[in-house]
């Protein structure tokens, strides 16, 4: 496949981006290096290799999800500088 000035135009169209004759020229160069590596590649024969699907043989090792119990509502509260039976009071900090 052949990168030209119309293709690095398209594309710079499509990302919204701008670039100056100097960028574009570099653009179309490494373009071009990475679309010759991905036609080298496909010169390989992998007509026997498994699709590869992760990077090495590990996995996650997970805790078991429990649930363990938690502070009561009271509890909670105890240690509060100012609080009612259900909440903490706060001092008001919106002034109307």
């Amino acid at each position: 496949m052949e990168v030209n000035e119309t293709l690095v135009q398209q594309l710079a169209d499509l990302a919204r981006l701008e670039f100056s004759e100097q960028e574009k020229t570099e653009i179309k160069g490494d373009l071009q290096k990475m679309i010759t590596f991905v036609e080298k590649l496909n010169e390989l024969d992998t007509t026997n290799v498994k699709p590869l699907l992760h990077m090495t043989a590990d996995s996650n090792v997970l805790r078991e999800d429990r649930v363990i119990p938690s502070i009561s509502r009271e509890e909670g509260l105890l240690n509060a500088p100012d609080a009612n039976e259900q909440y903490f009071k706060v001092p008001k900090v919106i002034r109307k």
